[in-house]
């Protein structure tokens, strides 16, 4: 099943890129390439949906 989210991304004072997801609470990553947060900000959403998952399923 593919879920599409919204991704915002940030530039930091330092000059890193910030991405966070509003609709995932806490799921957010940097980096100092777009193409590295890209990759970065997916495995951050994969992951935690991977622990939603176990979560629901412990309950």
């Amino acid at each position: 099943m593919n879920r599409e989210f919204n991704v915002i991304i940030e530039k930091d004072s330092q000059g890193y890129l910030v991405a966070s997801v509003p609709s995932l609470p806490g799921c957010h990553t940097q980096a100092k390439s777009l193409d590295q947060l890209m990759e970065r900000i997916q495995e951050a959403i994969e992951l935690y949906l991977e622990v939603e998952t176990d979560l629901a399923f412990d309950n």
